[in-house]
């Protein structure tokens, strides 16, 4: 693996809609990191008025994230920073990290990631998994309903063996919510 590259850990939607050419994926695990619902959506999610729940990083000791390791195509690096810095840093409640990953073989590698910041007025971790449904049941936003989004992402995360038990359950009582 060339130590020019560009690699970039994807734990949420990135994990199902990269958006930028992917020459290699692993699976890889990233440690003291949590996936959850922690950050209030106001543009791809939801709206300032009805916000929804997006996933992100939120650091707790102990946590370990498993997700996707992309290697970003040679010769797209550049574009691919300008529109992940548009899609994720759009309300300046993520903060872009280079952190340390784990490939499923044990190799360690040098990845970009998008992180929660816990300071940001979006940062909403400890909901309650209750709340977060019933947000997640409702909102929508520019990019579709919060629903699909959480779908999406769990299908996708156990397409790959990943499993979430946070997430599972998350769909079952979305699914009962928005029958």
């Amino acid at each position: 693996m060339s130590d020019d590259a560009l690699w970039i850990f994807g734990y949420g939607s990135l994990v199902w809609d990269p958006g930028f050419a992917v020459a290699e994926q692993h699976i890889a695990v990233l440690q003291g990191w949590h996936r959850s619902f922690c950050m209030r959506s106001v543009h791809h999610r939801g709206t300032p008025t009805a916000m929804g729940l997006v996933l992100a990083l939120d650091r707790v000791p102990g946590a370990v994230c498993a997700g996707v390791a992309f290697r970003v195509a040679p010769g797209a690096e550049a574009q691919t920073l300008v529109h992940l810095r548009a899609r994720e840093l759009i309300s300046s409640a993520y903060l872009e990290h280079r952190v340390q990953v784990s490939l499923t073989d044990g190799t360690p590698q040098d990845a970009l990631v998008y992180v929660i910041d816990q300071n940001h007025d979006q940062y909403c971790g400890g909901l309650h998994p209750e709340e977060q449904a019933r947000i997640i049941a409702r909102a929508v936003g520019g990019r579709g309903t919060n629903r699909d989004y959480l779908i999406a992402t769990a299908r996708h995360l156990t397409e790959l063996g990943i499993a979430d038990p946070d997430l599972d359950w998350l769909v079952a009582r979305v699914a009962q919510l928005h029958a």
